[in-house]
């Protein structure tokens, strides 16, 4: 025992404060294994260090693990078919969205560092992280021997041109939903070869998971590379080349035979992706071994495929959500007890049972969901309550009811989720108009005055899944916030926002997340009601296939069993 404390004495003496601070919740039993490791990947301390101090802790218990197909052994070589939804548009780092186009993305190319399907970030392009004393300037060393697809060397240049290119508001990228308000164009520099300095507005305690495979469009590209011209060459530092690109049909790719990471070399030859536009094609494909991976399929399609013995169903916890926001600026909503009420109508385990089959968390009417070690436990649960929901609309003047247009996409089960929000308004007097259209009519622009989505009075959309919640908390709730739909502004929420996103130490970062819970119950501007799991479908003779709630497909280990 003596021995195993001079041990970890010696790992304290060459940590830092904050890395120090986690070290001291964990062996106080304030945290468990679980949040130990991700609090402690963030601050960069290594998965081997981690898990050394784990082994000598007394932490609580560990749950769950990085969710894959079945693994075992896998043959060298070989081909397999996998499916996808159909790419909307072209693929551009920068703007694509969608799940198809991101999927290409993280195919060839990569990210600094790498968000699993357990949430904990690992080392990917970037050796090492760490920040200074307040978290508002983070380091990145960059591996050395990284070369891009056509064998040119990446470097720190390479990294800080571009985060700095998703920065710059000017060029519309995706990743603003993250950098908006946490990082400015120029904020990252390459201060040599290997390493990358990047100064926040503002200190940001999870900015590793910001340049993470959670958010998604980051992938490296090549220093100067104009992001519209992706699809002629696909550049990247990834496992896979591209071959062959048919628009919105398929995408062939072979492995990398440069790839850097000689040690996780995927097994197979090549991948043949099929794009489809709807669902079903894609599980009558995997079913007739057409294809031997599906990278998401609904709830209903894993509970048909439940039965097939040929087929594994991977299962992922994530926090993709709908949010179903409430105008607070234009009537019926200006009264939060209007919006209360419609939140207590809802029956929530009804909700996940019915919609998703048991795949799903019950939510809490704000983005801090039970997948998230900051979310205050301590918070109650709303859950439904037709009377009080019946007084809430008496007391605000509408115990005759009111009429209201809900509007929404047609995406997999959010048709069904707006009947069930239809249904259960009825009850409490309340008339809720359905106007469901294709995704592309229901974001419109994207932008406020051109989008149905940001611009109607109510409705539902969709959102996947980020491993922290800040861009949750920023993007549709903040008050100068790029998506938010429901036209919410709240300084007292807007400060504990910047105090949440500031605050490197868990244990703050929960005082406050308990405070930001209790406000949006009351205010309660977006009904968050469930989040869902992520879900795909993999042939049961195709091994070690890893899934991220994210959308990412890991093939660096899969393979065809021997």
């Amino acid at each position: 025992m003596d021995d195993i404390q001079q041990r970890v004495d010696a790992v304290r003496r060459r940590r830092s404060e904050l890395e120090n601070g986690v070290i001291d919740e964990f062996f106080s039993g304030r945290l468990s294994r679980r949040e130990f490791v991700r609090a402690g990947s963030v601050l960069g301390m290594s998965l081997p260090l981690l898990s050394f101090l784990v082994a000598c802790g007394s932490g609580g218990t560990s749950t769950g693990s990085s969710p894959s197909s079945a693994t075992g052994s896998v043959k060298k070589g070989g081909k397999i078919s996998a499916a996808s939804q159909k790419p909307t548009g072209a693929i551009d780092p920068l703007k694509v969205s969608d799940q198809g186009g991101l999927l290409v993305l993280a195919l060839v190319g990569e990210f600094l560092t790498w968000s699993g399907a357990d949430n904990k970030l690992r080392p990917a392009l970037a050796q090492s992280w760490s920040p200074n004393s307040d978290g508002s300037v983070w380091t990145f060393k960059i591996r050395n021997g990284v070369t891009f697809n056509d064998g040119t060397p990446m470097t720190a240049t390479d990294v800080a041109y571009t985060i700095n290119l998703h920065a710059d508001p000017a060029n519309g990228s995706n990743a603003l939903s993250a950098f908006k308000g946490v990082l400015s164009k120029g904020g990252a520099r390459a201060t040599d070869p290997t390493t990358v300095q990047v100064t926040l507005e503002a200190p940001n305690g999870n900015f590793p998971y910001l340049v993470s495979s959670d958010n998604y469009n980051l992938n490296i590209l090549p220093n100067n590379f104009d992001p519209a011209s992706f699809e002629k060459t696909f550049p990247g530092t990834g496992p896979w080349k591209v071959t062959n690109y048919q628009t919105g049909a398929s995408v062939s790719t072979v492995r990398n035979p440069s790839y850097w990471d000689k040690g996780n070399t995927p097994p197979l030859d090549a991948v043949d992706w099929k794009f489809y536009a709807d669902e079903q094609p894609q599980i009558l494909a995997v079913q007739s071994n057409n294809v031997q991976l599906v990278g998401f399929i609904s709830a209903s399609a894993a509970q048909s495929l439940g039965g097939n013995g040929n087929v594994n169903v991977i299962d992922v916890r994530s926090a993709a959500h709908r949010q179903v926001h409430m105008r607070t600026d234009m009537e019926p909503f200006t009264d939060k007890r209007v919006r209360q009420a419609m939140a207590l109508a809802l029956n929530r385990p009804e909700i996940v049972q019915g919609l998703e089959n048991g795949k799903a968390q019950i939510a809490n009417d704000s983005p801090f969901f039970k997948v998230y070690q900051s979310t205050d436990p301590s918070v109650p649960q709303r859950s439904q309550d037709i009377n009080k929901a019946k007084q809430l609309l008496s007391e605000a003047g509408k115990s005759g009811g009111f009429t209201v247009t809900l509007t929404t996409e047609r995406l997999q089960e959010i048709p069904d989720y707006a009947q069930l929000i239809q249904s259960a308004a009825k009850k409490i007097g309340v008339t809720v108009n359905l106007s469901i259209t294709d995704s592309a009519t229901y974001y419109g622009d994207a932008v406020y005055g051109k989008s149905p989505w940001l611009d109607s009075v109510m409705g539902i959309t969709d959102y996947g899944h980020r491993g922290v919640p800040n861009v949750f908390l920023t993007a549709p709730l903040g008050s100068a916030g790029t998506w938010n739909s429901a036209h919410f502004k709240n300084p007292q929420y807007d400060q504990l926002v910047a105090q949440y996103v500031r605050t490197i130490d868990l244990a703050g970062q929960k005082k406050v997340a308990g405070q930001i819970q209790q406000l949006l119950l009351d205010e309660t501007p977006v009904i968050f009601a469930y989040n869902f799991d992520w879900l795909g479908a993999v042939r049961s003779n195709l091994l070690n296939v890893e899934l991220t709630a994210t959308g990412q497909v890991n093939l660096n280990k899969a393979g065809l069993k021997a």
